[in-house]
Parts: C-alpha cells; sequence; structure tokens
C-alpha cells in the first residue's frame, strides 16, 4: 500500500457526498484531479471502492470499511498534531458549536477574539435549524449551541449573552401610511412566518394569538434570509429579530412598526449538557465567554440598543 493522506482525505470526501463534482468543490480541487487520485487510491485495491449505476456513483461495502478506517488514520494525524501544539505551550483542538440560523448574525464576535489569540484552535460551527441543534445536544455531537429558546427535556448548563428582540417589520417598499392602524394594515397584507418548530415562529404565533390578529393569508419560508428578501420586496409583514436586519434598517429596505406588547425579548444563551465533561478547549472558551461578554456587547452592539 502506498497511499497518501490526501488521497484518503479525497476518498472521505467522494463517500460523504457520492459525487466527485460535489467532493471537488468541497476540497477547492478541480474534478478531473479528484477523479485521478481517486483512481490511484483505488489502483491499490484489488475489490471495488465504488460503483457507478446509471450516472449515480455509489460505495460499496468495501468501500464503506476503507472509508471508516481512513476517518480514523485522519483522526489520529490531527490528534498528533494538536498534541505536538499542546507541547509547544498553546491551546490546542476543535471548538464545536451549533447554532439556530439567526444566530450566525450573533456568535461569530463571541468567537473571534478567542480564535485569533488561540490559532490552533480550529472552529466546526454548524449553522442549522432548532431542530437540529437541539439534536447536536441530544447526541453529544458539540461542545455548545447558541439557542434563543432554552429546550425544556434536556438538562443544560447557560450562560447568557445577548439580547433577542422580535420586531414587527415590513419592507419599505409596501408605502405603508403611518396613520393606519396596524391592524388594519395586517387586514390586506400577507403574514410571513418561517417554517413549524423556529423558535422565531412560535414566539410570533403565541403573540398573534394573545393579540388576535387578523391573517389574511400567511405564507411560510424556511430561512431567515429568505423571510427577510421576501419582506424587502413587499410580499407582506412578519416579526423578526433585530440583529438580522441591522443594513436593511440602515440602508432604508426595511422598517420597524410600532406596535403595542412589541418587541418580544427573549436572550441568546449559549448551553451545553449539565452531566458534559468539557475538553480544556471549551472551558478555555467559557472562562473567555464570560470575561469578555460584556466588552464585545458594548463594542459591536451598542445600536441594538436603540431599537426599543
Amino acid at each position: 500500500m502506498n497511499y497518501t493522506l490526501q488521497q484518503l482525505k479525497i476518498f472521505l470526501k467522494v463517500t460523504e457526498y457520492q459525487s466527485v463534482t460535489k467532493a471537488s468543490e468541497e476540497l477547492y480541487l478541480t474534478q478531473p484531479a479528484v477523479s485521478m487520485q481517486l483512481k490511484k487510491f483505488q489502483e491499490q485495491f484489488a475489490v471495488p471502492l465504488t460503483e457507478v449505476v446509471g450516472r449515480r456513483l455509489y460505495v460499496t461495502d468495501f468501500g464503506k470499511e476503507i472509508a471508516n478506517s481512513a476517518q480514523r488514520i485522519l483522526d489520529e494525524i490531527e490528534a498528533i498534531n494538536y498534541m505536538t501544539k499542546s507541547f509547544k505551550g498553546h491551546l490546542a483542538g476543535r471548538l464545536k458549536i451549533s447554532t439556530a440560523s439567526t444566530g450566525k448574525y450573533v456568535m461569530p464576535y463571541f468567537l473571534s477574539d478567542f480564535l485569533r489569540k488561540n490559532p490552533a484552535v480550529d472552529l466546526v460551527m454548524d449553522v442549522t435549524n432548532k431542530t437540529q441543534v437541539v439534536s447536536s445536544l441530544e447526541q453529544n455531537e458539540v461542545d455548545f449551541s447558541l439557542v434563543s429558546v432554552l429546550p425544556q427535556h434536556l438538562k443544560l448548563e447557560s450562560e447568557q449573552l445577548l439580547q433577542n428582540k422580535l420586531f414587527l417589520v415590513g419592507g419599505t417598499r409596501l408605502r405603508r401610511n403611518p396613520k393606519t392602524p396596524v391592524r388594519k394594515v395586517l387586514e390586506t397584507h400577507p403574514l410571513l412566518l418561517r417554517e413549524p418548530g423556529s423558535a422565531t415562529r412560535i414566539s410570533m404565533e403565541q403573540f398573534m394569538e394573545k393579540e388576535n390578529w387578523p391573517t389574511y393569508k400567511k405564507i411560510e419560508l424556511t430561512s431567515n434570509e429568505a423571510l427577510k428578501q421576501a419582506i424587502i420586496a413587499g410580499l407582506g409583514y412578519s416579526i423578526m429579530p433585530l440583529i438580522g436586519i441591522k443594513n436593511e434598517l440602515v440602508g432604508g429596505d426595511l422598517e420597524v412598526v410600532p406596535y403595542k406588547g412589541l418587541p418580544i425579548v427573549t436572550h441568546w444563551n449559549l448551553v451545553w449538557l449539565s452531566a458534559k465533561r468539557l475538553s480544556p478547549i471549551a472551558e478555555a472558551f467559557l472562562d473567555f465567554i464570560r470575561k469578555e461578554k460584556a466588552n464585545i456587547i458594548s463594542e459591536v452592539f451598542p445600536w441594538f440598543e436603540g431599537y426599543k
């Protein structure tokens, strides 16, 4: 056997995506380069690793076993690299975080200085929906998660970071008359909602029920970005987290519509399983957050306090 670490990495990506094209995109390599390395890797085995049926690539049972072994080899190499850096006195390893989609406007600012001070720490951050965030916690796949609503069925520890303010928002293309009662506006324009299970949608529906809002029509979108663009285009109104619409408010594409009882205020919390034994890197990050979060909030989010 004379395979290289690069070939192991390429083969793992091909098995992950079951596609040479997608693997090449993920690895920032050309498709011919990936195909050539995959061919050289295959030549070292008498049993096929992959097969093509129709136009689709499948990984054989033998290929899956080789992929598992390749993953273990690469994990050991990574561990050796981290160990070497640790012996040099550096904090080294991997920090894994999952966050709800809107959290992407929050979490990076609480990470940047920590990662800058600890260059041997690698970050893996999964930006996904609430269901997957909770699942990653339950399965102990991450060190921390960022959520705005705490899952009640899990025993968690938490560190509160930033307020999460939800306002009624509309696009300026709708040319809303400020003198027209909001309830009247909502009788003639659709309400835009996130997908079922979204923390933002849950908060919005609870508020709508409490206020007995008219529902002329509902439109459902599956991401915060899609929702924002739909509102900018003038499709209707929604209750949205302030944190994700700063540029659109400043640029005049969106406007906050005043309404009694709004904003809805929750908090972004960094959470982890109570029973979890935090790694040295996770412990160091938590200590950094506790010491620096007030400074980060005052430096990065002063605009946030202007909306009440």
